[in-house]
């Protein structure tokens, strides 16, 4: 099976990435960027179970503290 993994800060994390993203869109005159979040997106196969990727996810993908983590089955 392929799975996607999506890695992304929770709300009120500060997003260094996405911030600078912005403000580097602004300064290059793209003026109606309201926000930017970055996300690392990890894409892995296997015979895997959703519930293995999501012990990936708890165990060393995600900081549970500051990230959250989608999980979706690629086709």
């Amino acid at each position: 099976m392929k799975w996607e993994v999506r890695i992304s800060y929770k709300k009120g994390v500060l997003d260094s990435e996405g911030e600078s993203t912005l403000s580097g869109l602004k300064t290059l005159g793209f003026n109606n960027v309201d926000n930017v979040k970055a996300a690392k997106v990890y894409l892995i196969e296997g015979n895997l179970t959703r519930r293995d990727v999501e012990e990936m996810c708890e165990r060393l993908l995600a900081n549970p503290v500051s990230q959250d983590y989608s999980i979706s089955e690629v086709k």
